[in-house]
């Protein structure tokens, strides 16, 4: 195979916290690196130095823009390309439009990576100044038709490239690591928006019917003592394990010791832990917001439920508990279908699309802009 020989500044965020963009940043510099390319991480939420910054509202806002931006001028005199991962509300305002701007700057290619599953909302009220932005850019880059619908409604082109999924670590597990009843897992953070409270009030409803089935939530949030207050509440806790955060290696093997994934969040674009979840052979309950229904199948793939509906949660969960079939069914073409989102696949679509943004720069005299600083 022939090695990719390109200078590439991904910027974008890093674990920890382990949420999906996080990951994906992680991921693809791994993969990029191993084809070959010069691969540097410009990440946007480095740790504050010194420690005590990050308690303090306003200051804590320079202490990381200031450096961050240093960064980026010093990784843009060095890449052909400035891969950018992009969120919505003050991520993009903060880390993703300097970026694009200083790439135009200094003469370099700017792929702009956009992930943020509250796009909608976010352009319905910042379109004027976010998409004058986008349009300074090689290529719009969105993991979902989900998001390229949303685009195309504010008159944006994007170009769909799906989010990677490591099919070597997140696989089927096997029957003796099964454990005993329906066992149920959330990873998800404990924040308002994933709504993690639903899916408790959901598993008590399950618990009157199935009192063999056990839950593990693996992530850390704001809520978490709240949400085990709730669990008690309801006479669950018991049967619920907040893991707290775990890494990828201690995620993939929550997932093969599960019978089910369960999401139910209230926004999201192209969650990550929906196609891990696939990968290692599980079926899938989600709420049907944002993306998630471009890669969740309704009765094929999983089974989708309406946001916030505890009830409608609960009588999916039992259906895929109590009836083996239906469960094996959905496992099945789970797996089938997240095999698309493996590296190979995506792979070629990257290198694609950098040659097309690195092409006219190289055309052009692209090393003109090296003086600016």
């Amino acid at each position: 195979m022939t090695k990719l020989d390109l200078r590439i500044a991904l910027v974008g965020p890093l674990p920890p916290p382990a949420g999906g963009m996080a990951n994906q940043t992680r991921q693809l510099a791994e993969l990029l690196a191993a084809e070959g390319a010069t691969v540097e991480i410009v990440q946007v939420n480095r740790p504050y130095r010194p420690a005590w910054i990050g308690s303090v509202r306003g200051v804590r806002a320079v202490f990381r823009l200031v450096p961050y931006l240093w960064r980026l001028m010093c990784a843009a005199r060095r890449a052909e390309i400035l891969h950018v991962m992009a969120n919505s509300g003050w991520s993009w305002h903060l880390f993703a439009a300097p970026a694009v701007l200083i790439g135009r700057l200094f003469g370099v290619s700017v792929v702009v990576n956009y992930r943020g599953g509250e796009a909608e909302t976010f352009l319905a009220g910042a379109a004027h100044r976010v998409l004058p932005t986008l349009r300074r850019t090689q290529a719009l880059v969105v993991p979902s038709g989900y998001l390229e619908n949303v685009f195309a409604r504010h008159g944006m082109a994007s170009r769909v490239i799906a989010n990677i999924v490591d099919l070597a670590r997140f696989r089927p597990g096997v029957a003796d690591q099964r454990a005993f009843g329906p066992h149920i897992v959330i990873t998800r953070n404990l924040e308002p928006i994933y709504d993690v409270a639903c899916a408790i009030r959901a598993f008590a409803r399950l618990r009157e019917t199935v009192r063999t089935a056990t839950m593990s939530i693996a992530g850390s949030g704001p809520e978490r003592q709240a949400l085990e207050t709730l669990s008690g509440q309801l006479g669950v806790g018991d049967a619920i394990t907040f893991t707290g955060r775990l890494d990828r290696d201690a995620i993939a093997e929550l997932y093969r010791r599960s019978d089910i994934a369960l999401n139910p969040t209230r926004v999201d674009n192209m969650p990550n832990s929906v196609l891990e979840a696939m990968a290692s052979g599980l079926p899938v309950v989600s709420t049907d917001v944002g993306g998630v229904p471009y890669i969740v199948e309704h009765e094929r793939t999983g089974l989708l439920v309406p946001a916030g509906d505890d009830e409608a949660m609960a009588r999916a969960l039992e259906r895929v508990s109590t009836d083996i079939d239906l469960r094996s069914r959905l496992a099945a073409a789970g797996l089938e279908e997240v095999s698309r989102y493996a590296w190979p696949r995506v792979r070629d679509q990257w290198l694609a699309l950098y040659a097309e943004c690195v092409a006219p720069r190289s055309r052009s005299a692209a090393g003109g802009a090296g003086g600016v600083l």
